[in-house]
């Protein structure tokens, strides 16, 4: 049986790390890389050396690294970009973790704050602790065994997640800073970030590291199995551009190869799994399968949003709610009627979730250049409008009268489980959005798929529509992230991190 400390132990840590200043953005994120690895190597080693069975004498706790700017001036700066630069005089602050992952995107956030205010950027240690499940990051491997050499709780001797303090307040908006403390300069603090990237590594079972900018999310395995088809044979070919093809597992398969060369062959597939056509600088295609249902999307986008991506989109079926829809047509989706309910306490359904334009056009574009309509004679195939979420698959087997009420009141053309979510998590989280969906059945009006009916439908749509979702994506990525970024999706106090 554990034991309980009498007399609380004295800490250990690593020395204290003086602050620092700087003027270049590169060097600020080596300051930071350094003291992350520093103080999380300090915790592992702890912890080793504990399970070899070094005396108990102290307590072991490091901290989060922190980035700080300092501004005097109200003046007026060039605020057409709707990120990097703050909007009044204070300090600003916020822990990082896992610098090396984030390197790019910190220097170019650093970078545009030390240019629009011309001030420095200061590199020191938090006051929040690192967890020393989280110190020992992705891929770590502790033996069961390691976890019952002490005879004293673990939360004695480290720190430990604080579910307390990882929440969303400044991503909702919520959260006033205490008088005399510094304004958050990002939406996500160092110990959110990484609860959500052990979560996205248990429910992917891939790295983070892989992850690219773009994101396309899907409700049915058809989808995956087309892009990896898709993925493997323009590996095979050279790739065409993109660099790595990635499957659960981190199976790695090369431009060049047709086969993968690293990774393990999982046993069977994690809840949601992720695949990553990667590109430099991040610019590739992740897709993932999120299943069925408002609770997984919220799961996934609320993880995923952490990486800070460029843009992500929904590719599923629905179901088409009019009469002159058929089965196959297309649903971009304008506006969302929300009775997911899964966001219902972040995200009021009064607030409304907007159609963005840089991605309508995208999506309508890749509709038009995939299947060869254009102008009018792309309503024959595609409509645009309301599409509706629920959170009861079998709300047909109810009373109907309420649900068709409300979504013929809200000029809805199609029904679904996760879009709605999905669109409101990007509004929430600044991460620009999209849906186009497939018609697969139009239950108000009796057509029901037949089981030889779906397996054709399935065969013939669904690689069509996957290569829409990817022309779309690649029309998303030539786009400058300025225009992407757009200030549509900004709040009136807002962090100056994207």
């Amino acid at each position: 049986m554990n034991k309980r400390i009498s007399s609380p132990l004295d800490i250990s840590s690593p020395s204290p790390f003086a602050a620092q200043t700087f003027d270049d953005p590169v060097k600020a994120v080596d300051a930071l890389t350094e003291l992350y690895e520093r103080n999380t190597t300090f915790l592992i080693d702890s912890f080793a050396r504990l399970a070899k069975g070094a005396p108990t004498t102290s307590r072991y706790r490091a901290f989060y690294p922190q980035v700080s700017i300092e501004t005097t001036s109200y003046g007026h700066i060039d605020t057409r970009l709707s990120y990097g630069h703050v909007t009044a005089p204070g300090i600003y602050t916020t822990t990082i973790t896992r610098p090396q992952l984030f390197r790019h995107y910190l220097k170019q956030q650093l970078g545009l704050l030390m240019k629009n205010h011309n001030v420095p950027v200061i590199v020191s240690e938090s006051t929040t602790p690192i967890p020393l499940h989280f110190a020992f990051g992705e891929g770590a491997h502790v033996e069961a065994s390691a976890a019952t050499f002490m005879d004293i709780p673990m939360r004695d001797l480290f720190d430990t997640p604080d579910l307390n303090t990882t929440d969303d307040e400044i991503a909702n908006g919520e959260y006033i800073p205490p008088p005399g403390e510094p304004s958050p300069l990002a939406a996500f603090t160092a110990q959110r970030i990484d609860y959500s990237l052990a979560r996205l590594a248990h429910y992917t079972a891939t790295s983070a590291q892989h992850f690219q900018n773009f994101v396309l999310f899907t409700n049915y395995q058809f989808y995956i199995d087309e892009f990896c088809n898709w993925a493997r044979k323009l590996m095979a070919e050279g790739g065409d551009g993109y660099t790595a093809f990635v499957e659960p597992g981190n199976i790695v398969t090369y431009a060049g190869s047709s086969q993968p060369e690293t990774g393990i062959t999982l046993s069977r597939l994690p809840q949601m799994p992720a695949y990553h056509l990667k590109k430099k600088g991040h610019g590739g295609i992740t897709m993932i399968n999120i299943g069925v249902g408002p609770s997984n999307a919220k799961t996934i986008t609320d993880h995923v949003a952490v990486l800070r991506p460029h843009a992500w989109l929904m590719l599923g079926h629905c179901a088409g709610l009019r009469n002159s829809q058929r089965l196959g047509d297309y649903v971009l989706a304008h506006a969302y009627m929300r009775e997911d309910h899964v966001l219902d306490d972040d995200l009021p359904v009064w607030v409304p979730i907007p159609a963005l334009a840089e991605v309508q056009v995208a999506l309508e574009g890749a509709v038009a250049e995939v299947t060869g309509y254009e102008g009018f004679e792309l309503k024959r195939i595609m409509r645009t409008g309301t599409v509706g979420t629920i959170d009861n698959r079998n709300w047909e087997l109810r009373d109907q009268r309420g649900p068709v009420k409300r979504l013929s009141q809200a000029r809805a053309i199609a029904l679904d489980m996760e879009s709605a979510t999905i669109a409101a998590n990007g509004f929430r989280f600044r991460v620009p959005y999209g849906t186009l969906l497939c018609v697969s059945d139009k239950p108000l009006h009796g057509e029901l798929k037949l089981p030889g009916m779906a397996t054709a439908f399935y065969r013939t749509q669904v690689n069509q529509h996957l290569q829409i979702g990817i022309r779309a994506i690649q029309k998303l990525a030539a786009m400058p992230p300025e225009a992407l970024h757009s200030r549509k999706l900004r709040s009136f106090f807002e962090t100056a991190f994207q």
